[in-house]
Parts: structure tokens; sequence; C-alpha cells
């Protein structure tokens, strides 16, 4: 059995994973709608798979912050709990991450056989240039968009699709939280 495996990411309007100047986290737009779903949705047994990069921010994020932070908001403290694999050429175990490994290698093989052997979902939130070559190797399931109503066009981060293939999405699911936030998930298909 193949496992499912989905690319989590938050976004913009206009299509960025981040954004500078006065932005705070989440784009200072969340609320207890959406933070209660990430916690529900990260309570569901799964595997996180995450490139060397994101790895490396999420490790000093979480280093750095206050307790009080949103950076250590409940679901982020149940995400950091999951099974974890760090896809990386570069770092070495062991990691600062309870439950997480390294696999070095291509991107692409690691994910194909972590999909065979799985017995739980997988996930990853953020690694967008990871993302974006498993998509292209038709490895992602799922692309599920949290998108924020804000327009970041001149402090705008992160590019969520920038360089990637053309690909058609079929909706299938959707949900407003907070009554602002759009959460759309999407199964993708290499356009033709």
């Amino acid at each position: 059995m193949t496992a499912t495996y989905t690319f989590d990411v938050f976004s913009s309007l206009d299509g960025f994973g981040a954004a500078g100047g006065d932005w705070t986290g989440y784009w200072g737009k969340q609320g207890p709608e959406l933070l209660d779903h990430r916690l529900a949705l990260y309570g569901e047994e799964q595997r996180m798979v995450f490139g060397a990069r994101t790895y490396r921010l999420f490790a000093q994020m979480l280093a750095d912050a206050t307790e009080e932070a949103e950076v250590r908001d409940p679901w982020v403290t149940r995400m950091r709990g999951l099974p974890a694999t760090v896809v990386s050429t570069t770092l070495e175990g062991p990691l600062d991450w309870p439950e997480a490994s390294v696999a070095s290698g291509d991107a692409v093989d690691v994910v194909a056989r972590l999909k065979e052997e799985s017995a739980v979902p997988l996930r990853s939130h953020g690694s967008l240039s990871m993302n974006r070559a498993l998509m292209a190797a038709g490895l992602v399931d799922r692309v599920q968009v949290t998108l924020y109503p804000v327009i970041t066009g001149r402090s705008g981060l992160d590019p969520v699709f920038g360089g990637a293939d053309d690909f058609d999405l079929e909706l299938i699911e959707s949900r407003t939280l907070d009554g602002h936030i759009q959460e759309l998930v999407y199964r993708p298909t290499l356009h033709a």
C-alpha cells in the first residue's frame, strides 16, 4: 500500500510563503478556528518530511522562541512530536528534534521509498523547493494551501510555486477559517 503524501503550505494571495517588513507570523490573521483546526490536523498519526533548509529554520525558530511565541503554538509543538524524516545530503544525525532521522539522497528517491514503506500518511509543511520537485515527479497526492487574505507584493518572500512545472488542480476540500482564511486542498496532476 502506498502512503498518501500531502504538501502543506501557507500562502499570501499573491503566492508568497512568507513576508518581510512588519508582517508577523500567519500575516497577523490567525484566529482560534485556524489554530484549533491546525492542532486537530496534526493530531492524526502521520510522518513529517522536511528538506534540510526547512528543518534548520524550524529548529532555529523553536530554539530561539519563548514559550509564549506563536512559533510555539500547540499545533507546532504537536508537529515537532511527530516522527520525521529530514531529506539532506549535508545534515548528519542525531538531530535536535524528537523522533527525527536523516535520509541522505535525492528527495524524489527518498520520498518514493517512504511512500512504499510507510504505514501512515506523509506530510510536509513548507520545504518549497523539495516539494516542487516531488510534485514534478508525481509523488504529491494532495496540495493543502492555507490562503491568508493579504497581498505581499513588496515584502513577499519565498514564492510557493516559483519555478514549478504546470499543474492541473482538482479541488477535493475547502473550508473558511475565522471568517477570512481559506484552506484549499487539491489533487495535482502534471499539465500535459
